[in-house]
């Protein structure tokens, strides 16, 4: 890439690098929403095994985004308890 006037390499780089890590972050929140709503699905239809499956599942791609900083620590396993409350609810 030419250098423009009054532009740094090193902040033309730092652009270019935010617009990939700001597709993959994308693609990693769609995936924790894609696996958020099967499991909801799967209340709906009142199926708890499926849920069980589903919870261990969305726990997994919620701790893995918050390894990597997509999301933070506490929102993820803020959501994971929510998500157990739910499932434990309507087992009673």
């Amino acid at each position: 890439m030419k250098l423009k006037t009054g532009r740094h390499t090193s902040v033309l780089k730092e652009a270019r690098k935010n617009v990939k890590r700001r597709l993959v972050n994308k693609a990693v929140k769609s995936r924790i929403k894609t696996a958020i709503k099967k499991f909801e699905s799967a209340l709906t239809e009142k199926n708890a095994e499926k849920a069980k499956e589903l919870l261990k599942a969305v726990s997994s791609v919620l701790d893995k985004a918050a390894k990597r900083n997509v999301i933070h620590r506490k929102n993820a396993s803020r959501k994971i308890s929510r998500l157990a409350q739910r499932l434990a609810k309507f087992k009673k």
